[in-house]
């Protein structure tokens, strides 16, 4: 009874295998005469709806009633508005009491309406617009519905919000986000929402009273686990919260000031997009829209200003990048001339005018085209245009999506889903899908290249020409070397046995044709790129190692012959370090970071960068702690990339680098600590204190060494001593209960596993946890008052010697005030000088014997020889311990310059030794630096520096002795 002849024949066998199926459970059901009896044209329908969805044939041979209440109902046929979605939940949920009710009947109406949903638009009886208000409006009304039941049911025990002084309840605000927001989701769209509240205040009514942040907070987390726990009848909707201040660190509820605030003082460029399709959800949303009245000034400015034409181009550039390093061709949203681009180009428009013409202020991306074509500022054809290819894209989206109702954009790779996706959108076969498909990307990607151009360099075609000429080897060997020579190589043989070498390898005969046709466009460029530096023969070589490590992912070939200012400065980082050649080498994702080279020598501040690495976790999965790893270390990788280029450029001096080397730690400290402390949570429970109430993060990672004394340099370790300030004798509040102390340990346990794995990227840091109380043989984890004894009783000199460049680094704020009150006042006691003094030339001995140069008088360890850096931070130490019991403003400080000015300032030294000692340890560090990038140790020929050595030996000797 079921037509399929007319499909093609690998579709027609797999959807007459599902009809059997179907056909079989119909008649298990003693349903085959209703079916037959409804509506006449439900079977060939029922076929289409086959073909687009495995999800849809599935559902129905388990639940083929659901097939026949959506026909006989008339449901198949008609479009819902917003009172009918309403009027459906609630026949279905009226009568439920409680969460455990509630929670299947919505994925039991999920199920019916998804059913729907996919089935009209299989059969083009609803056009993409519809489809897409269908979801959204599901969506609306499951929160809303789901929120109004939650509200009622827990007033017993959590009582009743209400606005201060009055009798009028407040509600909790659900911004939705992104494509809902914008009433655009797709058939397998994750929701992003926001919660808010109007003002802070207590419940009241209930068993117990809360405060408004704990109220809404519980409510959302029970919200969230209605929609997106997945059980045997599926989930409702996946529910992203990382959209909200701070992310998956912030609050999950906040107050409309502590909102405006956030967005007014730290909102970054992203968010300003993410803002754009903000929309309060619900039937009460008249707080909410008084929220988006408040933040609009955020989204849309009065003004164009320059700052945000170079962020605009700065996000197309990375959205280039993005497409050539993933290789997301065929990926319908992130894809060149994909979904995104066309979203892109309407939000620019928004952005740039949102402020001056307010009709741009919506979050509709079709009604937005329309509006930039009214304004003219795009012609009506590609408006028009755009419009129509985005129709394609979005209904080529359901079509992939509907197959197995998963949230992917990516084109099938296999030969069946690919004829059922063509054949869903018109097309005879695959290959004449591909066609259309090519030509719409190249469209889209036109538009939005032309949108914010970014200038190209020119090369010199004569020398290109050259270079070319070597590569192709079309001449005879004099002339390559002459070639060579007039390019500026200084051994034109050497240069041309390297050339060679790459062209004969066996990694460039394996190449695929399109690999190959980006290395044969780029290595002339690179000849001459390198020819252009003060030794090109070095450099060229350095280059080539980069080549052969990425012969085999061409997407970075094409992406420096795209960009040939990215390629001209890789030559020039590669010809004066080969440290950072070797780093780029190792990890060519830091290609990337050339692409901009405006934020490549400017390195962003503190909480820029903070802002920049929540923006990248933002991007990643709350469960993949794999990928976060990752992103972590390219995160690090790329800002280490960023201060050696510029202080190779001379754009930042060396003070500055140790301060943005220490910034980053810090950032991804932060961030490393939140994301342990999510993990440790999510499996134990919150910590509690005496009262059983949970507590915050009540944790701290102090740096010590050249992390506490804010002079990082690139292969610095992390010295850390993990302090917690809770009972250890109460438990976690979760499932899996433990005891607070053995949370902590296995907290201190995550954090290091995250900094120290080994990955292909690397390690994030190496750390070193030698200084905590008791060494190696103690706790990974110390309370503080366990701390504070072991420094007052136990610790030896030079452990106190250690805590004057002890510095909290992440963490509790709180906490970090108590430790930084117990090292002033364990560095502030009164010790005895003599004793003092033999402990610190004990140790300066002993460290002399152990790590000094063995080389003698031939060679100068700029850190552990006499006079050397080791000397100087040990009379800064000598100091804070010797006098800080009569002058406590020198305990202040963690880094030796500082304490150096303090000791100056009182007069502990003279202002020309202190100046001595500065310009000594600045010369010392700046060399190091220098040989660090130039791969080498930090030794010199003992010659050098030998007046600042011995000027520093004799202030010790006046010193100590």
């Amino acid at each position: 009874m079921f037509a399929t002849d007319h499909l093609p024949v690998l579709i027609k066998n797999a959807v007459d295998k599902s009809i059997a199926d179907f056909e079989q459970a119909l008649e298990s059901a003693s349903l085959s005469e209703p079916f037959n009896n409804v509506h006449p044209r439900i079977q060939g329908e029922l076929v289409n709806a086959f073909v687009a969805s495995d999800y849809v044939a599935s559902l129905a041979q388990r639940k083929p009633q659901l097939i026949l209440d959506l026909a006989t109902s008339g449901d198949l046929w008609r479009s819902y508005d917003e009172g009918t979605w309403w009027q459906k939940l609630q026949q279905k949920t009226d009568t439920l009491e409680d969460e455990q009710a509630l929670s299947p009947a919505l994925r039991l109406f999920r199920q019916r309406e998804m059913t729907r949903v996919i089935w009209r638009d299989a059969n083009g009886l609803a056009q993409f617009q519809e489809t897409t208000l269908d979801l959204s409006l599901m969506a609306d009304v499951c929160i809303d519905h789901s929120l109004s039941k939650l509200y009622q049911w827990h007033k017993p025990q959590w009582g009743t919000p209400f606005y201060p002084g009055t009798d009028r309840e407040m509600p909790m605000v659900v911004l939705g986000m992104g494509k809902l927001g914008a009433k655009e989701l797709n058939l397998s769209s994750d929701i992003d929402l926001i919660f808010a509240y109007a003002q802070e205040g207590e419940t009241r009514g209930g068993r117990r009273q809360l405060d408004h942040r704990d109220y809404f907070t519980r409510l959302g987390q029970k919200l969230i686990k209605l929609l997106d726990e997945t059980t045997v009848e599926g989930f409702v909707f996946r529910v992203d919260m990382r959209l909200r201040p701070y992310g998956n660190s912030g609050a999950l509820a906040l107050n409309f000031n502590a909102l405006e605030s956030y967005y007014e003082d730290h909102g970054r460029e992203w968010e300003r997009y993410a803002m754009i399709k903000a929309r309060a959800i619900g039937t009460d949303n008249g707080d909410g829209d008084q929220l988006l009245d408040l933040l609009k000034p955020f989204v849309y400015r009065r003004y164009v200003d320059f700052g945000v034409i170079e962020a605009l181009r700065d996000m197309k550039s990375r959205i280039n990048q993005e497409v050539l390093r993933r290789g997301n061709q065929d990926n319908v949203k992130l894809g060149a001339g994909g979904i995104r681009e066309i979203e892109f180009i309407a939000q620019v428009f928004q952005l740039i005018r949102g402020g001056q013409d307010i009709e741009l202020q919506q979050s509709n991306l079709m009604q937005v085209m329309a509006v930039i074509g009214e304004l003219q500022l795009l012609p009506e054809t590609v408006v028009d245009g755009l419009c129509a290819d985005y129709v394609f894209l979005r209904n080529l989206e359901h079509r992939i999506q509907a197959l197995q109702d998963r949230q992917t954009q990516q084109l099938p790779d296999d030969e069946l889903s690919q004829w059922r996706v063509a054949y869903g959108l018109g097309f005879q076969n695959w290959n004449q899908f591909t066609s259309f498909f090519h030509q719409l990307r190249q469209r889209v990607r036109a538009h939005f290249d032309d949108l914010i151009a970014l200038p190209q360099l020119q090369v010199d075609s004569t020398s290109q020409n050259k270079a070319f000429s070597i590569w192709q080897a079309d001449t005879v060997q004099e002339e390559i070397e002459q070639n060579l020579i007039e390019l500026g190589y200084e051994d034109p043989l050497q240069a041309w046995r390297v050339i060679h070498e790459l062209k004969v390898s066996r990694g460039v005969e394996l190449l695929q044709a399109t690999a190959r046709d980006r290395l044969d466009r780029l290595m002339p460029l690179l000849i001459y790129a390198c020819a252009q530096q003060q030794q090109p023969g070095f450099t060229l070589q350095r280059v080539i190692g980069l080549v052969e490590a990425i012969l085999r992912r061409s997407a970075y070939m094409a992406l420096l012959v795209e960009n040939l200012h990215c390629l001209n400065r890789l030559a020039l980082l590669f010809s004066t370090s080969p440290w950072v050649a070797e780093v780029i080498t190792q990890h060519p994702m830091l290609l990337d970071e050339l692409l901009n080279e405006a934020a490549l020598l400017a390195p962003p501040d503190k909480e820029e960068l903070q802002n920049q690495l929540r923006q990248v976790l933002l991007r990643i999965p709350e469960d993949d702690l794999e990928a976060q790893m990752y992103a972590l270390r390219q995160f690090k990788l790329s800002h280490v990339l960023r201060v050696a280029a510029s202080e190779l450029a001379e754009t930042m001096p060396l003070m500055k680098v140790s301060d943005y080397l220490t910034w980053l730690a810090e950032v991804v400290l932060e961030a490393v600590l939140d994301l342990a402390w999510g993990q440790m949570v999510a499996k134990y429970g919150n910590p509690t204190a005496a009262d059983g109430s949970p507590c915050p993060m009540d944790f701290v990672m102090v740096g010590y060494g050249k992390l506490g004394g804010i002079e990082l340099s690139y292969r610095s370790d992390l010295d850390l001593v993990f302090i917690h300030d809770l009972p250890t004798n109460f438990s976690t509040d979760g499932d899996k209960a433990v005891d607070n102390g053995v949370f902590f340990a296995r907290l201190g346990q995550r954090i290091i596993h995250i900094l120290t794995s080994r990955m292909a990227s690397g390690v994030l840091y190496e750390t070193d946890m030698r200084l905590r109380p008791s060494g190696n043989s103690g706790l990974l984890v110390s309370s503080l008052s366990s701390f504070r004894e072991y420094q007052m009783e136990k610790a030896w000199s030079w452990e106190h010697q250690a805590l004057v460049r002890a510095r909290v680094v992440a963490g509790n704020p709180v906490l970090a005030r108590k430790f930084e009150q117990i090292r002033q006042q364990i560095l502030s006691q009164c010790r005895d000088e003599s004793r003092l003094t033999q402990d610190v030339l004990a140790m300066r001995a002993k460290m002399l014997g152990h790590l000094a140069s063995s080389k003698g008088e031939q060679v100068f360890d700029l850190k552990q020889d006499l006079g050397g850096i080791v000397d100087i931070e040990f009379l800064a130490q000598y100091l804070v311990l010797r006098y800080g019991h009569h002058n406590p403003a020198i305990t202040r400080w963690t880094d030796n310059m500082r304490i150096l000015d303090s000791a100056a300032d009182m007069g502990l030294l003279e202002a020309e030794q202190v100046k001595v000692l500065q310009a000594a340890y600045l010369q010392y560090r700046s060399q190091i630096h220098r040989l660090a990038l130039q791969n080498r140790p930090s030794q010199l020929e003992a010659s050098l520096f030998a007046k600042e050595r011995r000027q520093v030996r004799e202030i010790w000797s006046q010193t100590l002795g």
